[in-house]
């Protein structure tokens, strides 16, 4: 009998960290669905979802400025500028020169703009409202708490 050296042996190898597929899976279809009603409202516009996107965070924050938005949306001026455009030249958004630095352009929505952000907004609420319904107490704390803790650090 011959004895290999344990240096010379083949190491076994080690469970990988374990992947949790189903909550990858669950993320994947309640993405796909959460963005499925508004997609609807959106194609019928010829918009995608960098419109609903920069729509819905000009309407929860009137008077943001360009750069707030790219901040926020994490993209770059080339990435926004058609979109915001064709949002503008839609009269969805308006945009405005600050009032102390004239270069500094402050976005609103407009009254188109308001009722179709508040349209997207809708079914992805209701859809909200009834999935922490079905939850039970205290699922909406645990739900925010989970979302946060997901993003990157740098963000959250």
């Amino acid at each position: 009998m011959v004895r290999q050296d344990a240096r010379l042996r083949p190491e076994k190898p080690t469970e990988p960290e374990p992947l949790d597929y189903e909550i990858i899976e669950q993320l994947f279809f309640a993405y796909r669905d959460f963005t499925g009603d508004p997609d609807v409202i959106l194609e019928k516009r010829g918009f995608g979802r960098a419109h609903h996107r920069v729509l819905h965070f000009v309407d929860r924050e009137p008077g943001m400025t360009v750069a707030d938005l790219l901040d926020t949306l994490n993209i770059t001026k080339q990435s926004l500028a058609r979109v915001l455009k064709q949002l503008i030249d839609g009269h969805y958004i308006q945009q405005v020169a600050g009032p102390e630095d004239r270069r500094q352009r402050k976005l609103y929505t407009t009254r188109e703009g308001k009722t179709l952000a508040r349209a997207l907004a809708a079914p992805q609420s209701r859809r909200i409202a009834e999935a922490l319904a079905r939850a039970g107490p205290g699922a909406r704390e645990t739900v925010i708490r989970f979302l946060t803790a997901m993003r990157n650090h740098d963000e959250a």
